[in-house]
């Protein structure tokens, strides 16, 4: 029998309130803290290779450092007992206080807002009601039954197939109230069958479930009117911050895919629960949902296994758009509802863009226009309506703050703008001091540093001939674990006891996240026989994107060096997009048709794209070779 150990997570935000757990001997603090249910982000997705994870072993004993622990946390953090969770296995009764001191608060989560997409979207969102009044079978003699008296009182082409849900419900209703019934039909086919001729009102929820956040909304299906949105974080973050690091987790694992889907199912029977409290109705009164999501994320959710589709050649398991239940799923909180999922293009291409095509009229445009998703995985559709093409251009978390040493989400007390004068001006979320930066600021920073000549166009932080820098901004240079940093907001100013600052490897992972999106516009760019002045225009679209500074994007080569009036925000497109196929059956039934028609390009197996790739990499066209060493 294995030897086990007791470890206890003390919670030093709540005065040291603490919970234990049992564990095997060699299991990782992470794990453990995740078995007694705390939940600790994993960004990297337990490789050692980022902060998130990070503890303070207050007692007990705990093997050496390892080499990750020493490069990620340095050898002050190390000397004092805080420790990669993913990395160290518990040896001994131990207590350990998750370092949360980011203090991430009042998250930005981006809805779909207001457009004029979704005022024009039509009326025809698939859900019907019928009031009738039908006769329960009274002669023996007559070969009848409960449904078929009820489908005698509906419209000509009413699915005579009724589900099992549905049925056993019949013989109560069918005589509660003299035969009268309000029928909802889902595209012809029974969905809810209810006692009294009151009719109710129909609801529908759509969502976007994005690798880094959720976003609902609740909308009235008569009328179009939006009633509620809901939205947080994906509680699967704390799997890893990224796509791959996720599909690596729950890799040829049943048990590991069934606890990230168990966090889906529970984020989103709580945000409808959540919206129909706001709005004051009855969740069973929800008929309809959409949904859209990556091919990972739509995977997961359905339970389907995604081990392939992290592996080559990367192909999901069904493209087509799905249609089922929402008992089979199961979302308990609404019983009748049919849950739509928009159709996937390819394994990193998935419904959510289908959604923003939708959204923006993309199908439609005269002109080339190119529709950009900044986020964990990026996406980059370029095209009119003779011809869409698609690649998708994994960024990483490093948008998110994955990766980066004082890097967070766009929350209170993260830096999110940079003026460089004579000196450094952050703009905090919040107002309030600094304990971090957002991939917003991130953006801002190196495109300042850049035109303040502290970083080259190589993304080199300068070390030579500092004195033709103004003082101030010369102090703010400092030697950092055998490289360079610079200083944002000193330990003095900010909100935690340590300077905020943006190390030489924090601009090598935001040329790393940046240069994907880029590569992937510029690869399109090429096999269309696009010229920058071919696009008029590019549309930012997505939770993060909506946030960026444009003139920055475009100064640190994020986007193409167009006019700034071609460059606009469209918030998050997938969101509408997936309202509009709630609405309209019309914009559903088109969706099915652009998955089919636009055409995919995988962007690392052309020859080509290394040579992009790392031209992309540079901060400036005219810039140097980059090399990605740590130091440079």
């Amino acid at each position: 029998m294995s030897k086990t150990f007791r470890v206890t997570l003390v919670d030093g935000a709540q005065r040291g309130e603490s919970r234990s757990v049992e564990v095997a001997a060699g299991i990782t603090m992470l794990q453990a803290a995740l078995d007694a249910g705390v939940d600790i982000t994993a960004t990297c997705g337990r490789r050692g290779r980022c902060r998130s994870c990070r503890v303070k072993v207050l007692s007990g004993d705990i093997p050496p450092p390892t080499v990750q622990d020493t490069i990620q946390l340095g050898h002050d953090a190390v000397h004092e007992n805080f420790r990669l969770s993913c990395q160290t296995a518990v040896i001994a009764d131990c207590a350990i206080m998750p370092a949360s001191l980011r203090g991430e608060a009042g998250h930005k989560i981006l809805g779909a807002g207001e457009s004029d997409a979704l005022d024009g979207a039509a009326l025809d969102c698939g859900v019907e009601q019928h009031i009738i009044v039908a006769t329960a079978p009274s002669d023996e003699n007559h070969l009848t039954s409960d449904i078929e008296e009820i489908l005698l009182q509906l419209p000509p082409g009413t699915d005579p197939e009724v589900a099992l849900d549905v049925l056993r419900k019949v013989p109560e209703a069918l005589r509660s109230r003299n035969g009268q019934l309000t029928v909802t039909t889902f595209n012809k086919r029974i969905i809810a069958i209810d006692a009294g001729s009151e009719g109710t009102r129909m609801y529908g929820m759509a969502f976007d479930i994005g690798t880094t956040s959720i976003v609902g909304s609740l909308l009235d299906l008569a009328t179009g009117e939006p009633l509620a949105t809901v939205g947080g974080i994906n509680p699967q973050a704390v799997f890893g911050g990224d796509l791959m690091s996720r599909v690596a987790y729950a890799q040829f694992d049943a048990k590991k895919l069934a606890s990230l889907r168990g966090r889906i199912l529970t984020a989103i029977n709580d945000f409808i629960e959540e919206a129909c409290a706001k709005a004051r109705i009855a969740p069973e009164r929800i008929y309809k949902i959409v949904i859209v999501g990556n091919t990972c994320m739509h995977h997961m959710f359905l339970g389907i296994d995604t081990s392939y589709v992290g592996l080559a050649p990367y192909a999901p398991t069904a493209r087509y758009p799905i249609v089922v239940p929402a008992s089979a799923l199961p979302l308990k909180k609404t019983p009748h509802a049919r849950v739509c999922f928009l159709p996937i293009v390819a394994g990193f291409v998935g419904a959510d863009t289908v959604a923003a095509i939708i959204a923006t009229r993309l199908y439609a445009s005269e002109k080339i226009r190119v529709l950009v998703d900044i986020g964990t995985n990026g996406e980059v559709v370029m095209g009119s309506k003779d011809k869409l093409m698609a690649c998708s251009a994994p960024a990483g978390p490093t948008f998110e703050g994955g990766q980066i040493k004082h890097g967070m989400r766009g929350a209170i007390g993260a830096i999110e703008r940079i003026r460089i004068g004579d000196d450094v001006e952050c703009q905090v979320i919040g107002e309030v001091p600094a304990i971090g930066i957002c991939g917003s600021g991130l953006i801002d920073a190196v495109a300042k540093m850049l035109d303040a000549k502290v970083l080259n166009a190589a993304g080199r932080l300068r070390h030579n001939d500092l004195a033709a820098l103004p003082p101030l901004i010369r102090q703010r240079i400092v030697a950092h674990e055998g490289s360079r940093a610079f200083v944002l907001v000193p330990a003095a100013k900010a909100g935690k006891p340590e300077d905020i600052v943006l190390t030489q490897i924090d601009c090598r992972q935001l040329q790393l996240a940046k240069g994907a999106i880029y590569a992937g516009i510029l690869m399109l760019q090429r096999l269309m026989n696009v010229a920058d002045e071919d696009i008029d225009e590019l549309l930012l679209a997505g939770g993060f994107g909506n946030y960026v500074n444009i003139e920055s994007a475009v100064r640190i080569r994020l986007l193409p060096a167009l006019p700034l009036d071609r460059i606009r925000y469209v918030g998050n497109a997938a969101h509408l997009g997936a309202q509009m196929a709630l609405l309209s059956e019309t914009e559903r039934r088109r969706a099915e048709t652009i998955a089919r028609q636009i055409e995919h390009v995988a962007l690392a197996t052309r020859p080509e794209f290394q040579e992009i790739f790392v031209n992309a990499c540079n901060l400036a066209a005219d810039g140097p070779t980059v090399t990605m060493s740590g130091s440079a």
